[in-house]
């Protein structure tokens, strides 16, 4: 991957409607945890940054067992904001190029690795699997993504995302909505689960085991 390229990994948020009491990124998947997944598909990456608020100890204490050369960048206002901010926290101080993760992301390794080696911006999006999604729609000629819903698309949005962080802003919720003045945007569809509710969490299961 490139050196201009940082990845943020955001996982400040509480998490509530998946129902576990935990923070998302210390959930149990086949034995370890949701941020060990995530770690492991970006072992090859120099500069990852991780996002915290909520449980930020316990996930520092996970993420350390892993690595040590991981940044933290504390949210203070987890409990207020969105991705979107946590985003624009973790990229400030980073590289050109931000490639943002979902702290409740998983991503079939083989797409990750193909992602990490494209230049330029993009985002990537799935087939419709979470309850509670946001859709795209796609430009069937080239596979840019156009538009975002909270009601219905094609897709599934579910990122990661790679931009330049100076199109990155504070006052954004969610990463759809950093993105969206810049639409069209190249796309590319992969293999993902995105972990918001219990059932999500037992798709996720089913997922992994089909890698």
């Amino acid at each position: 991957m490139s050196a201009t390229r940082s990845v943020i990994i955001t996982c400040a948020g509480i998490g509530s409607r998946l129902g576990l009491g935990s923070t998302k990124a210390l959930i149990n998947i086949n034995g370890k945890s949701l941020i060990a997944w995530q770690l492991e598909l970006l072992k090859d990456v120099d500069d990852v940054r991780v996002v915290i608020g909520f449980q930020a100890s316990d996930i520092v204490r996970e993420v350390r067992k892993y690595r040590n050369d991981v940044v933290f960048v504390y949210n203070h206002n987890y409990f207020t904001t969105k991705t979107g901010y946590s985003f624009f926290l973790g990229a400030r101080d980073g590289n050109e190029y931000a490639i943002e993760l979902d702290g409740d992301l998983l991503i079939h390794p083989d797409d990750m690795s193909f992602l990490l080696k494209q230049d330029g911006e993009w985002a990537a999006y799935a087939d419709k699997r979470s309850n509670d999604a946001i859709y795209c729609d796609v430009d069937t000629r080239n596979g840019d993504i156009i538009s975002f819903s909270g009601r219905n698309g094609k897709f599934e949005w579910t990122g990661p995302c790679c931009v330049r962080k100076d199109r990155l802003c504070p006052n954004k919720e969610n990463v759809f909505n950093q993105l969206e003045p810049y639409l069209p945007m190249k796309g590319y569809k992969i293999r993902a689960c995105d972990i918001d509710t219990y059932e999500d969490y037992q798709k996720a299961l089913m997922f992994i085991n089909g890698w």
